[in-house]
């Protein structure tokens, strides 16, 4: 769902490049030669194979006789470079720079909505969780250790999940439960505070048991973590990259998608009870 969503805004990115071309009477080749670049460049920006830089944009638009519009183009080719970020541009410096740089979007949201088959999500984390899970990425990733820096920003997402004008759902597979992340003792206050979360009026946190059935979850339901800020924001962490969509095809895509499995999933004392259990076995 990601990557084809990715794709396709570079294509009808793309297209709009092509539709000025066409407009000005302009051949590949020519734009090409008036531009000073490779013909395979224009190619490739059509075709949504290669973003545009500022300076590529600036250029097409001058040399198409479009230059009014270049607002609005170099808006959208950022929202395209945006949507699609590899870590290692983002983590460049550490871990800090990442997280203050999405916490706009939790500082302005009220109605947070998370899925996640793999850790506990960052608000709900205790603060030895989070500098457990920052821990494992900067040695995994060969990072600049800030972590203590990175921990601090991070944890501003606590106070927004002590907002009761704030309302949180959150979706968890059983597994997360009783995947280790730090010593037993990290597991074991994390857990506990799970639960005391689960009392919150405004926070509902729901778990997908180990025996849902398979078949209710055919027709490609996502797999990866994913939050959605009130309904207009979608942020999705992959393994090489973070991604953000806002178009609200695709947030409404991921609307459905929680929807599905937050109808899949337990709460309230028997999401207790199944913390409680993991509890146990972490103790």
């Amino acid at each position: 769902m990601t990557s084809s969503a990715s794709d396709q805004a570079k294509e009808a990115i793309g297209q709009r490049f092509r539709s000025l071309r066409e407009a000005r009477g302009l051949t590949g080749r020519g734009l090409a030669a008036a531009a000073g670049w490779h013909p395979t460049k224009i190619s490739k920006i059509e075709r949504g194979r290669m973003t545009p830089s500022a300076e590529d944009v600036r250029i097409w638009l001058d040399r198409c006789g479009a230059s009014g519009q270049e607002e609005e183009f170099q808006a959208a080719v950022a929202g395209v470079r945006e949507m699609y970020i590899p870590w290692h541009h983002l983590e460049y410096a550490g871990l800090r720079s990442p997280q203050a740089k999405v916490m706009p979007v939790w500082d302005s949201a009220h109605q947070f909505r998370g899925y996640t088959h793999s850790i506990i999500p960052g608000p709900l984390q205790t603060g030895e969780y989070t500098r457990a899970v920052l821990s494992s990425i900067r040695d995994r990733r060969g990072l600049v250790d800030d972590v203590e820096l990175a921990l601090e920003t991070r944890l501003r997402k606590h106070e927004l999940l002590a907002d009761p004008s704030r309302k949180f759902e959150v979706v968890l597979e059983e597994c997360v439960l009783g995947r280790m992340v730090g010593s037993p003792e990290v597991a074991v206050k994390q857990l506990t505070r799970l639960i005391e979360l689960n009392y919150l009026p405004h926070v509902d946190i729901r778990i997908i048991p180990h025996c849902a059935e398979a078949a209710s979850r055919s027709g490609g339901w996502p797999v990866e973590d994913f939050w959605i800020f009130d309904r207009a924001h979608v942020a999705v962490e992959l393994v090489g990259a973070y991604m953000t969509f806002t178009a609200d095809a695709d947030v409404r895509n991921y609307e459905k998608a929680f929807s599905d499995l937050f109808g899949q999933a337990v709460g309230g004392a028997r999401a207790r009870r199944m913390i409680v259990k993991a509890l146990e076995g972490a103790t």
